[in-house]
């Protein structure tokens, strides 16, 4: 109908057009989402500009879908883009500027440039942690994030307390079986590397409960708990 009445490329549409997008993105139909989110940012950049807050969004999707779908080459120039935008147009603690601190660092990860991603996301940490306090779910996330990179490059015993904290502060937060809760729980991963099989298999069993009772048996979140606490009793010798 907005296409009808207003044309392609007016404000109202190429939101349509973007939710549509988004949504065929949640239900995994990337190759449908791709040209409706490459469409709403073409319209976006002729009709508002290149750092309207739209555009800087629509950047941001293409971005994100692109590197979902391993073309990481071609989604770096665009979320750089949409960094250098999001600072000059709307300030450095500015959500978006930050949505686009964390996508590149997330970018820089996935091209396993470890040591580059790892200062943008401590920048993302310190100013949610500024603006939003120590408690608002955005600084958790941002929290977990660095404390995964830390577990990628081996740095253990610096991962660990900041993966406490996000697990502790979520619990009291959010309650023991939110969906963010049992992603927290799940750092039993990092005590089982470091050989703290007990503590990792209560964690581990509270995942697997958690998420049947809030997710479901068969969602494949639950199915991926339930694996990693039978691979632990195996090496236990508890199976």
């Amino acid at each position: 109908m907005n296409r009808r009445t207003l044309g392609d490329i007016h404000p109202e549409t190429l939101i349509s057009i973007s939710n549509v997008a988004s949504l065929l993105e949640v239900q995994g139909k990337l190759n449908e989402a791709e040209p409706l989110i490459r469409e709403a940012l073409e319209g976006s950049r002729r009709t508002l500009g290149n750092t309207h807050p739209f555009t800087l969004i629509s950047i941001n999707n293409l971005a994100m879908l692109l590197k979902t779908l391993g073309k990481l080459d071609e989604a770096e120039p665009l979320i750089r883009e949409a960094l250098e935008g999001s600072r000059r147009t709307l300030g450095d603690t500015h959500p978006s500027t930050l949505a686009s601190i964390n996508n590149i660092a997330m970018l820089l990860q996935a091209q396993g440039k470890l040591n580059l991603a790892e200062p943008l996301y401590r920048e993302d940490m310190e100013v949610y942690r500024c603006i939003l306090g120590d408690t608002h779910p955005d600084t958790l996330t941002s929290i977990n994030n660095i404390a995964m990179l830390l577990q990628n490059q081996g740095k253990l015993d610096k991962a660990e307390p900041l993966l406490r904290e996000a697990l502790e502060v979520r619990r009291r937060t959010l309650g023991d079986t939110h969906p963010s809760t049992l992603s927290s729980i799940n750092f039993a991963m990092l005590l089982e590397t470091q050989g703290k099989l007990d503590e990792a298999e209560v964690l581990y069993r509270e995942a697997v409960s958690g998420a049947k009772k809030t997710l479901g048996v068969e969602h494949p979140t639950t199915v991926l708990f339930q694996k990693n606490l039978d691979l632990l009793l195996q090496d236990m010798g508890k199976a």
